[in-house]
């Protein structure tokens, strides 16, 4: 048996008996199984246990034997010195802190159900390991569950926000800057617009956000697409500009083989992006302080409205002219925008600055957006489990790369939820 599955079980308290013998002779009786610790020292902490008489508080470890103990060197080291109890499965040898104290331990036991059912749930060949229990289970509860791993995918997303702060020094509106331009890029090119982002510092923008041309050569310069030989009119005029302004600034661009075309659509084209991008940079001056202050989803749509410059309806690069059109950010990538940067941004702002309700209106929006649909939501549709707006669709993307791919069984409630329906079956047998 893995040692997670026996933590689970310690964790749940789905052990049969509350009621031992320690290999001492003393009786134990567990009161509280405690609150599991996931980094370095025991198992579990601030556990309640009555030895003999006498009510115990600390720590927990456990193991699949007790001889394994020793192997990992707990009797040589101080911070299991507060265990209190060691549960196993097999007892195979004392144990003894680092000070010489015996350390009570015990077999724990428990219904065999939940160790198969588990085993089928990890060993099963599919995306969603528990497909054929879903229309057994509560769908209350799984409500819940998504609800809370809407919160838990902010959260993770809020963590690279973090590690850019640190990197421009705590600066909101830079970071976001970053973030944004990370976002215009999809998946595909996501790397070199947050790369470009960064090589063009936002006080730089800021000085010629009045002028659209000159935004233009500033960021195609950086971007690498303004390098000889050039091939139009256009382009040699931002060449002649940005030439001018890389000197001013002492800029540096970034390498223009970083950016990608396979399988994209010209409209979503790097240059036509970075075109869009200049748009919203020239329209919206304080581009941050106005999405915080946005409070509806039509409010932050008509922010972001924003089309391509002239020379841009005509081509998705420099030289090649194709279908004209204004190549307005299209609604879905704006909703994009909405659900993976504005509502984090919004999420862990509120949080710094001690503003709940703008963490609020960051779960209100995510609420007030319909589901994305992509091939997750599909699947998951086909076992009954439906999104309703876009904090469900991204709690079970949560759900299925966080838990369902992993196979973290145990860590998911739903998982729990299988298990224990396995289990109370069994009891009524």
């Amino acid at each position: 048996m893995q040692e997670a599955l026996l933590q689970y079980i310690w964790k749940n308290s789905l052990f049969e008996d509350r009621e031992y013998v320690a290999d001492t002779g003393e009786k134990i009786r567990i009161l509280d199984a405690g609150m599991q610790n996931t980094d370095g020292g025991p198992d579990f902490f601030h556990a309640k246990i009555r030895i003999d008489e006498t009510l115990w508080a600390g720590n927990v470890e456990i193991h699949t034997k007790t001889s394994e103990w020793g192997r990992h060197r707990h009797n040589t080291d101080a911070a299991y010195n507060n265990v209190i109890l060691h549960a196993s499965l097999e007892n195979d040898t004392p144990c003894y802190s680092e000070g010489g104290r015996r350390i009570p331990c015990i077999e724990i036991s428990f219904n065999p159900k939940i160790e198969e059912h588990y085993h089928k749930l990890v060993e099963v060949d599919h995306m969603i390991p528990c497909h054929k229990s879903l229309p057994e289970l509560n769908v209350s509860l799984i409500s819940f569950w998504l609800s809370a791993l809407a919160i838990e995918r902010l959260s993770d997303k809020t963590a690279y926000i973090q590690q850019l702060l640190q990197h421009t020094r705590n600066n909101w509106e830079e970071t976001f800057h970053i973030i944004m331009a990370r976002n215009f890029g999809l998946k595909i090119n996501a790397v070199p617009f947050e790369l470009l982002a960064k090589s063009t510092p936002l006080k730089i923008i800021r000085k010629h956000t009045h002028n659209r041309f000159e935004l233009e050569a500033l960021l195609f310069g950086q971007a690498g697409f303004l390098q000889k030989p050039l091939v139009d009119e256009y382009q040699e005029s931002l060449y002649q500009e940005y030439t001018y302004l890389k000197k001013k600034y002492r800029l540096k661009g970034i390498e223009p083989h970083l950016w990608k075309y396979l399988r994209l659509r010209p409209s979503n084209f790097p240059a036509v992006r970075i075109s869009q991008l200049c748009s919203l940079l020239h329209q919206s001056k304080r581009l941050f302080s106005v999405t915080m202050e946005c409070s509806t989803v039509d409010e932050l749509l008509e922010t972001y409205s924003c089309s391509v410059s002239e020379y841009w309806k005509y081509h998705y690069k420099f030289g090649k002219e194709g279908q004209s059109g204004k190549k307005s950010l299209g609604l879905r990538t704006k909703m994009s925008l909405i659900i993976n940067t504005i509502v984090p941004f919004m999420f862990i702002y509120g949080k710094h600055k001690n503003r709940g309700q703008l963490q609020e209106k960051a779960i209100q929006l995510l609420e007030s957006i319909p589901p994305e649909k992509n091939r997750i939501t599909q699947i998951w549709s086909g076992f009954q489990i439906h999104c309703r707006h876009a904090a469900d669709s991204q709690a079970l993307l949560q759900l299925t790369q966080a838990y369902c791919h992993p196979k973290q069984c145990l860590n998911c409630q739903i998982g729990y939820l299988v298990i224990n329906n396995s289990r109370n079956e069994t009891r009524k047998s």
